[in-house]
């Protein structure tokens, strides 16, 4: 399929149907229909039939699709193969969490070095991944090419390590902390608030339960 951009909701259902696909125990069926996979996930058919085919042309009537050509396409299209290398800022508990989760490399992304203010975990490895001092970040950024970083700090340190990646050179940045950041026009900022997202549960839970 040729290259076209992807909207952010058409992201978040692929990866949802990559691991749906990836889960599939290997009993010898090598294909799979959209419609097993929208009744399987919840999901209109109609809707899942049209994302499989924006991505892939490898679908069939009364067939579906191969299910190791499928998810070879979808990790395609969500740029699986295009390696890119991040840094983390912010070695805590949520810092050490994200530093050991296994599936950002199969995402493409790998995370090289993390950085934090704390003297006692500078030159300490987390999971694989040397801890450096902040003072360091502006060299090695520039060396290693580095264009995403990842900011797990307290909110009151946030918009600081922020600047600092700008500084850097880092134009893309996942934000784990509760406040909002000042980024340049060209510097893509994506916001985690697992605040927020743990209050949305329990206002959903308080509806259903009224």
């Amino acid at each position: 399929m040729g290259e076209r951009s992807i909207s952010i909701h058409v992201i978040e259902r692929l990866t949802t149907y990559l691991r749906y696909l990836k889960s599939l125990p290997d009993d010898g069926t090598a294909s799979v229909s959209a419609t097993k996979i929208a009744a399987a996930l919840d999901l209109n058919q109609v809707l899942v039939r049209k994302d499989l085919a924006e991505i892939s042309s490898g679908g069939k009537p009364r067939v579906g699709y191969q299910i190791c050509s499928l998810i070879e396409d979808i990790e395609t299209s969500l740029g699986y193969n295009d390696s890119s290398s991040a840094i983390l800022v912010g070695v805590g508990n949520l810092g050490r969490a994200l530093l050991s989760h296994k599936s950002f490399r199969e995402t493409g992304v790998r995370i090289v070095l993390a950085f934090d203010c704390d003297e006692a975990e500078i030159g300490t490895d987390c999971c694989g991944v040397r801890i450096m001092a902040t003072e360091k970040m502006a060299d090695l950024c520039g060396r290693l090419k580095v264009h995403i970083g990842i900011i797990a700090v307290p909110d009151t340190a946030a918009q600081e390590v922020c600047d600092m990646l700008v500084g850097c050179g880092i134009k893309a940045i996942w934000n784990f902390a509760p406040t909002h950041l000042k980024v340049p026009d060209d510097v893509i900022v994506r916001n985690e608030n697992l605040a927020a997202s743990l209050l949305i549960l329990s206002q959903q839970l308080r509806e259903r339960l009224s």
